[in-house]
């Protein structure tokens, strides 16, 4: 939430600067990350008047102005606003003025003439669209209070005042108002909060003449209240107002809107307001949606309803979707005469549901999923009605239709110092105590006793996440200050902890993949819909959340190559081409049948880019499969299991390139892949040409291990025998390579590839290979005799079982 230091001010003793104010807060509690001033960087910048305009002689579109800017003469500016008039109260920036975006405004002629300044929209002193009022979209911002010429803009729009964002945890929203905001400081610093909850003066109509409401079921809306306000003039919201909106980071639409807005960041209690004389029926029915239902919300768009959704109807249609959004046929507009103020509890998980089902998060949704204060339900609802009165000239009706209600009692929890100090190792005093329950608004009572003191918590409704006595431990704890807690050691015997095995493995496979060039990425376990496609090594059912944040993140992976693959396009798009990535955690595999999914630990990898980069001595080395292929290798063999592994280019992916890609097994269990992703996929997606490796490690953790035996250096000289085979080009490397170790004999240690060919030379759809085959007898010199018995009985098993032509 976006706090204005000025407001909380008003609301609070605040003794100490901005900045200081957030270090402390962030200590008790409530993080804030940042303090901005909108206005910042920003100067001559000045409140103008325009006293005359005259068209530009050689403009369709240019008005020449004089301004008043407080200065002994008027100023000549150029401007192409297309709302600019005489008589109008404007933000003029002046030559040397540092604008938005750092922009330096200079004196110069535009189409012949002087420009002395520039006249300027909300947008170009650095408000953004989503804040700044439509009305002024198009052209300068006109400022409907009269205000001196020559004053600092930037302290009249409030640009000058500091923004705090407190990023404020669900379980206390009670600080979603500035209300619950100056709560919380006035407790940091011992200060209680000074409210003006003005009287509010009703008229002699009785509303109940004027409008009748019902709710269906009580668990939809356990406080649904109305008031009517009639005679209201819908016009634009006082400068002040526009400024606390401003600053909360709302955009200002008309007083009445503006009304129930600036409510909301002040209560917290999200309001909404309707035009009495759209709902004809003058009666109001909450309740749930009929399936199939039609509703056009205020953002044009038709939704079609679900049972799940509450709607606020004239006894007949739905006329808002409740607690999200209105609805676009009861909007007020410029013509609304009588009004319809509505403040409630709705049902926060039905709230929930329907904001993200139809992707309406709103600041009002947001307050009522997490909770609102139900002992100011009503008094919100007053204070609404009485500034609908005060800037809309409106007559309020007497009384409230009010069909279901809540309580707002407060919650009693007795609670003792014993039990305080116990929990927190301390030895915080009673009076010390009663004082923080005293300065966070609590009612207390101290009974105090030989062996202890009890303290009789009345929490208020405002603080709804209190409700047991760890939560009053926790409020102690937390104004007592963590920094002043005592340290200490445990007492009891210790188990020194250490690595599982899985875990030790686990982390060493990230250091060597580190030690290799590859940087460890951390991407989301939950992913697209579509993200299971393609790159899973083990059958299994989506895992979908019934309730998902974002589309985007709804399944739960079962590779883990998506995630990276999304880190390459960002990385990209944001020109670094050289990228080099690994991530290892869980995927999540779930069998038909079963309810919940088994957790695998796998390891996967991209790349991309250069492995050697360009200088002047060497030529830029492309990633290649071979590469990537070299790093899994190096991997594998760490592992040291006594399996055979074998790539093959069977149940290739249809993402994966057919002629750049393999499977991996270890024995005939099919572990990982790896390759380039298919040309075909890489366009779609908007990928570079990359590389891709994937491990399933769990059979890897399983594998039996094979023995690392050192071994001294030979004695003996090696023998080595070269040969070259014409074979069918179907036939793959490891094919031949299996066939040679079969007959080679005992003797053979290595046996290496040094030489493909296929072109117009040879017989159409075969090729050429050429191995070196390495002998070595540990015990004596190899004679040439053995060494060709033994190279013959390779020659005939390769032309025997591959038809293969000895070169």
């Amino acid at each position: 939430m976006d706090v204005s230091y000025a407001w909380l001010k008003e609301l609070v003793d605040v003794p100490v600067t901005p900045q200081e104010l957030a270090d402390k807060v962030s200590v008790t509690g409530i993080e804030v990350p940042s303090v901005t001033y909108r206005g910042a960087g920003m100067k001559k910048i000045v409140i103008g008047h325009v006293e005359s305009v005259e068209k530009h002689p050689d403009s369709d579109h240019l008005q020449i102005c004089q301004v008043d800017v407080g200065e002994n003469e008027l100023r000549q500016i150029v401007c192409g606003a297309s709302n600019v008039a005489a008589g109008q109260t404007v933000i003029a920036a002046l030559p040397g003025a540092r604008i938005g975006d750092n922009n330096k405004i200079k004196r110069g002629k535009i189409r012949g003439v002087v420009s002395d300044g520039m006249l300027c929209a909300l947008q170009e002193i650095g408000f953004s669209d989503s804040i700044a009022p439509h009305k002024y979209a198009d052209g300068i911002y006109v400022f409907s209070d009269a205000i001196k010429p020559g004053t600092d803009a930037l302290e009249v729009l409030g640009m000058n005042d500091a923004i705090l964002d407190f990023d404020i945890t669900p379980n206390r929203a009670d600080t979603l108002g500035m209300r619950g905001v100056a709560w919380e400081v006035g407790a940091t610093y011992g200060n209680k909060p000074h409210f003006e909850d003005k009287p509010l003066v009703e008229g002699t109509t009785d509303v109940n003449s004027l409008l009748s409401a019902e709710v269906e079921d009580p668990k939809d809306a356990p406080s649904y209240n109305l008031r009517v306000v009639t005679g209201v003039t819908v016009k634009e919201s006082p400068l002040w107002l526009q400024k606390r909106l401003w600053n909360a980071g709302i955009k200002p639409h008309n007083n009445i809107v503006d009304i129930t807005n600036y409510i909301m960041i002040y209560f917290g209690q999200p309001l909404h307001a309707f035009d009495y004389d759209k709902i004809k029926s003058h009666k109001i029915v909450v309740r749930r949606a009929h399936a199939g239902e039609q509703l056009q919300t205020l953002d044009g768009e038709n939704r079609e309803l679900v049972a799940e959704d509450i709607v606020i109807t004239d006894g007949d249609r739905p006329r808002n979707l409740a607690g999200v959004m209105g609805g676009f046929d009861s909007e007020i507009t410029d013509d609304t005469t009588n009004v319809i103020i509505e403040s409630a509890l709705f049902n926060h998980a039905n709230i929930r549901k329907t904001a993200q089902r139809y992707n309406l998060r709103s600041q009002a949704s947001s307050r009522f999923e997490k909770g609102i204060d139900e002992a100011s339900i009503n008094l919100a609802l007053d204070q609404a009605a009485r500034m609908a009165n005060e800037l809309g000239g409106g007559d309020v009706a007497k009384g409230t239709v009010t069909p279901t209600s809540v309580s707002g009692a407060d919650t009693n929890i007795d609670i003792t110092l014993s039990k305080i100090n116990g929990v927190l190792g301390t030895t915080i005093s009673a009076d010390e105590v009663a004082t923080i329950f005293d300065n966070l608004g609590f009612g207390v009572q101290t009974k105090t006793t030989d062996d202890d003191t009890t303290f009789s918590v009345a929490v208020p409704a405002r603080r709804w996440d209190i409700a047991i006595v760890p939560d009053l431990i926790e409020e102690v704890a937390r104004l007592y200050g963590y920094d002043r807690m005592p340290s200490t050691l445990p007492t009891t015997s210790q188990t020194v902890g250490k690595l599982t095995s899985v875990q030790s493995r686990i982390k060493r496979s990230r250091k060597l993949l580190e030690s290799l060039g590859l940087s460890q990425a951390i991407t989301y376990a939950l992913r697209r819909e579509d993200d299971n496609q393609h790159f899973t090594l083990e059958a299994g059912s989506e895992t979908t959340l019934a309730w998902p944040m974002t589309q985007d993140h709804q399944d739960l992976r079962q590779n883990m190559i998506s995630g990276l693959l999304d880190a390459i396009k960002y990385n990209v798009a944001r020109g670094n081409h050289d990228i080099f990535l690994y991530e290892q955690g869980r995927v999540f595999v779930r069998e038909q049948n079963e309810q919940r999914p088994s957790e695998h630990e796998y390891i996967g990898g991209v790349l991309t880019g250069n492995m050697q980069a360009q200088s002047w001595n060497e030529a830029a080395q492309p990633v290649d499969f071979f590469a990537v292929k070299g790093i899994v290798e190096t991997l594998l063999a760490d592992f040291d299991f006594a399996g055979k592994l074998t790539f093959s280019a069977q149940d290739l992916d249809s993402a994966m390139h057919p002629g750049q890609s393999a499977s991996i097994y270890l024995d005939d269990q099919r572990i990982g892949l790896i390759g380039r992703l298919h040309p075909a996929f890489e366009q779609q997606q908007g990928l570079p040409q990359t590389f891709i490796f994937e491990l399933n490690l769990e059979p890897l953790f399983d594998a039996q291990r094979g023995d690392k035996t050192a071994i001294p250096a030979p004695k003996f000289p090696s023998v080595t025998r070269d040969i070259a085979l014409l074979v069918a080009d179907n036939v793959t490397s490891q094919q031949v390579e299996d066939i040679i170790w079969e007959n080679a004999g005992k003797y053979l240690v290595d046996v290496t590839v040094f030489d493909l060919y296929q072109g117009p030379k040879l017989p159409a759809h075969s090729k050429s290979l050429a191995y070196t085959l390495t002998y070595l007898n540990r015990e004596e010199t190899l004679t040439e005799d053995v060494v060709e018995k033994a190279f013959a009985k390779v020659k005939s098993g390769l032309e025997e079982k591959l038809n293969a032509v000895i070169r």
